[in-house]
């Protein structure tokens, strides 16, 4: 599934997901057995496939959904699943459309969402199964408990990537100040962010299916990744070969790597703007220095930005002394002396916390 088809599929769980009044009364249909054919949107393209039923008109509440779905005919709901339009409809799509289904209420949901693009809810009857078509796309929603099982895995794997990215995080910030940054370095540690990124979108789609279920698995999740993103912005800034380039867009064109890709050092090198050597594995990398300067508190954006500007490279900037600091537009001796003491501090830390 590509990165569109996901996030059309997200859209569609946060409009049916527990704790919404469609999804109360979709699993009051489900529990009843009696099944059901649910269609969001009444446009001009269902005006021709709907034939007969009952003008309803009313505010969607679960029991009402209930009691219309007893009606072999299909509900048809308006576009912000509000109001409940028409029950007990017959729908006459295309025959002529491809269906991969058996049972005549899913084969007919699927046509319809082929043919209008309107999203279709299909509730089985015997399997009790509750299957999504749009377009296209077609998904069957999984059990709340099998997915809160996936969830909590996923968690789990999270906070191992995470644990790794951060003692990658130190490790190459050590070197940093050691002048020792070699691609093999910078390439493990955005590896891991890769990793860790990808992981978060694979538990937001478990959170978007969840819903109001799954609040404590969205405030772990929230914990975990916090600053991840923008350290991967500051790491691209520091490190790419052109310093005009948008850092956001290479982290978006980042999450969008197959896990392969992910995993291949010349893709990530490719990304950040270098060309491909055999040797190049032994070149030293300076940063910028972006990373370490917004370590140090209460130092404006626009100071960072004139002191990367000023001095190039991070060694240049933890070697000046406060006289060339204070030189830096908008420093001024005191705010060169909090530099100075920020990175000693930052310098310390990182040698103490590194992983030999």
């Amino acid at each position: 599934m590509n990165s569109t088809q996901q996030h059309s599929i997200n859209q569609i769980l946060k409009l049916i997901a527990p704790g919404t009044l469609l999804r109360d009364g979709i699993d009051n249909v489900l529990r009843a057995g009696t099944g059901g054919l649910i269609v969001i949107g009444f446009d001009e393209k269902m005006q021709h496939l709907v034939e007969g039923g009952f003008t309803i008109n009313c505010p969607l509440l679960p029991a009402a959904l209930y009691e219309l779905a007893k009606m072999d005919g299909a509900i048809i709901l308006s576009e912000d699943c509000k109001t409940i339009l028409f029950a007990n409809t017959q729908l006459v799509p295309d025959y002529g459309i491809p269906s991969v289904e058996t049972g005549i209420r899913h084969r007919t949901a699927e046509r319809v969402a082929k043919q209008t693009g309107n999203l279709v809810v299909s509730i089985s009857q015997r399997r009790s199964i509750i299957t999504l078509y749009k377009g296209h796309l077609r998904y069957a929603l999984q059990d709340i408990g099998v997915i809160l099982t996936k969830a909590n895995q996923a968690m789990q794997t999270l906070e191992k990537y995470r644990a790794a990215l951060d003692k990658g995080l130190v490790n190459l910030g050590a070197l940093e100040f050691e002048e020792l940054v070699t691609i093999q370095e910078l390439t493990l540690v955005i590896h891991r962010i890769g990793r860790v990124l990808r992981i978060k979108e694979e538990i937001n789609n478990y959170i978007n299916e969840l819903g109001t279920e799954g609040r404590l698995i969205r405030m772990q999740m929230t914990e975990l990744i916090m600053n991840v993103e923008e350290e991967a912005l500051l790491l691209i800034r520091d490190y790419m070969l052109d310093e005009s380039t948008n850092a956001q867009l290479v982290l978006e064109q980042l999450t969008k790597l197959s896990t392969e890709d992910l995993l291949k050092d010349q893709v990530i090198i490719k990304l950040l703007g270098y060309s491909s050597r055999e040797d190049q594995y032994e070149d030293i990398l300076y940063p910028r220095g972006y990373r370490m300067l917004n370590r140090i508190p209460r130092l404006p954006q626009t100071i960072i930005d004139n002191l990367v500007q000023t001095f190039g490279h991070m060694n240049h900037l933890v070697r000046a002394g406060i006289k060339d600091l204070d030189k830096v537009a908008g420093v001024g001796e005191k705010r060169a002396k909090k530099i100075k003491e920020g990175f000693e501090r930052i310098q310390q830390q990182l040698f103490i916390d590194r992983v030999i």
